[in-house]
């Protein structure tokens, strides 16, 4: 991403677009990227996640949002669609009920495309944000998910499951993410 973008759009600007659009774009510092479409593995995963969070997030003060919702990041102004948000009571940027400003955890599907920034930049700008704790990458090609979280201290502790018996404990949202059932009909290399 450029620094200095040729016509400068305003967050404004952005969101007026973005309400009306057909293709979801992310935005940051004044320019805004076309996102590109998911594979069937990506959709896969998605649905997977969410079906098996939902149910356990049944009776909790939490949501979890797939794919459209989009959410801000208020220190960097990034404003982004991760493929998987949770939070507890959202809290949101305007009366349009669409942009979320507090996840309590992030999961992201990585492709080739998009690893390297899910991985780095766009991570940078998630840690930014004061009610996030949990970051997971989830990979579309071979089982494997990696979870970051948040320490009292502000450092990020790193943990993977790579086995289909495999799980992680979301105890951010008190849930646990089987990776048998993320890759559940999902053909891997």
């Amino acid at each position: 991403m450029s620094t200095q973008p040729d016509t400068y759009i305003s967050p404004e600007e952005y969101l007026s677009l973005e309400r009306k659009a057909v293709v979801r774009s992310e935005y940051l510092n004044g320019e805004i990227f076309a996102m590109v479409g998911a594979s069937r593995a990506h959709n896969l995963i998605v649905t997977n996640i969410t079906r098996e969070v939902s149910q356990q997030l049944k009776g909790k003060p939490c949501e979890l949002y797939p794919t459209d919702m989009r959410v801000r990041v208020p220190a960097t102004g990034l404003y982004t669609y991760p493929d998987i948000v949770v939070c507890g009571e959202p809290v949101f940027e305007d009366e349009h009920v669409d942009t979320l400003l507090n996840p309590t955890l992030i999961m992201e599907v990585l492709s080739e495309s998009t690893e390297s920034y899910d991985r780095g930049k766009k991570f940078s700008h998630y840690q930014t944000v004061g009610s996030l704790v949990e970051y997971l990458l989830v990979a579309q090609d071979e089982c494997r998910v990696e979870q970051f979280v948040k320490q009292p201290d502000g450092h990020w502790l790193y943990t993977d499951a790579r086995s289909p018996e495999g799980s992680l404990e979301l105890a951010s949202i008190q849930c646990v993410l089987t990776l048998k059932e993320v890759y559940d009909k999902v053909a891997l290399s």
